[in-house]
């Protein structure tokens, strides 16, 4: 509106003023219209009675017929326009307690994703007494609550949702292969990664934990970060009581991708480890 305003020498407000006495010139004259309006209503029924507007003007009249549909809805009064907030989408809704109604929904929704902690398929959201096509709606409108290429839903500000940069990228590859992966590999995997840098990604973010040479895992999936030496004291620290050799190198490789022989060479470290008369291990008290 203001850019019409600023076209034809006149406010916006005026704009609007010219705007709402054309409609309702118009208004009047629309009974050729009423299997339209009719046809459009039946599809806000069927959605929940409110729809996001992009999608609305997408699914009833494609790309080409956007602005005629946009015209139309404007035409009948029990089509209503919400515009764009901090909390939703602009959406259209032929019911004005369905917004509410999605609000609380949402607002669930927002809280066990929170709780959860993890990105969530529609399936385990979905209350028993909605149609998964109303659910579906009342998600689309909602800024805080985002849907991510894998069909997964999670709140807006998560990498899974959102990634921002090389690390977001990369943390999202670990999730999908579920496995420790060389810097390489997690490079060839990001669309136009540079090798050096994910691997610079890598060292400062403390989501990963370095598990061998180039090797790297997240720490969620119980990771220890620090040197193999390190490792073998927190072991030892978490058990209270001595371990044999063969039990620290199983302990050790769960956590390390490494040969045995540089974990013995850690374990043979007097300064840090003593082993008893019968050869079990612990830590040198300083």
């Amino acid at each position: 509106m203001e850019f019409i305003g600023e076209s034809y020498g006149i406010t916006r407000e005026r704009v609007r003023q010219v705007e709402k006495e054309g409609l309702s010139r118009i208004k009047p004259r629309t009974k050729q219209y009423q299997k339209v309006f009719q046809y459009f209503k039946n599809y806000l029924k069927s959605t929940g009675k409110l729809k996001k507007e992009d999608i609305l003007l997408e699914d009833l009249g494609g790309e080409k017929q956007k602005p005629q549909i946009l015209f139309l809805l404007n035409l009948k009064d029990d089509f209503e326009r919400f515009g764009e907030t901090d909390e939703f989408y602009p959406l259209w809704t032929i019911d004005k307690n369905s917004l509410n109604l999605a609000r609380k929904v949402i607002n669930s929704f927002f809280a066990k994703l929170k709780k959860s902690g993890k990105t969530l398929p529609l399936e385990s959201l979905t209350p028993s007494s909605l149609p998964k096509t109303t659910l579906v709606s009342y998600l689309e409108i909602s800024k805080k609550i985002q849907k991510n290429p894998e069909g997964l839903f999670g709140l807006q500000n998560w990498p899974e949702i959102n990634p921002r940069g090389v690390k977001d990228k990369a943390y999202l590859i670990f999730k999908k292969e579920n496995k420790p992966l060389h810097f390489t590999e997690v490079a060839e995997l990001i669309p136009n990664g540079l090798v050096q840098t994910v691997h610079n990604e890598l060292i400062k973010d403390s989501r990963f934990v370095l598990v061998g040479r180039g090797i790297y895992g997240l720490q969620e999936w119980g990771y220890q970060p620090g040197p193999v030496k390190e490792v073998i004291l927190n072991i030892l620290k978490q058990e209270k009581k001595p371990l044999t050799k063969e039990e620290i190198l199983n302990r050790v490789l769960e956590q390390r991708f490494v040969k045995e022989n540089t974990i013995l060479l850690n374990l043979s470290d007097k300064k840090y480890f003593l082993r008893d008369s019968q050869g079990k291990y612990t830590i040198k008290e300083s």
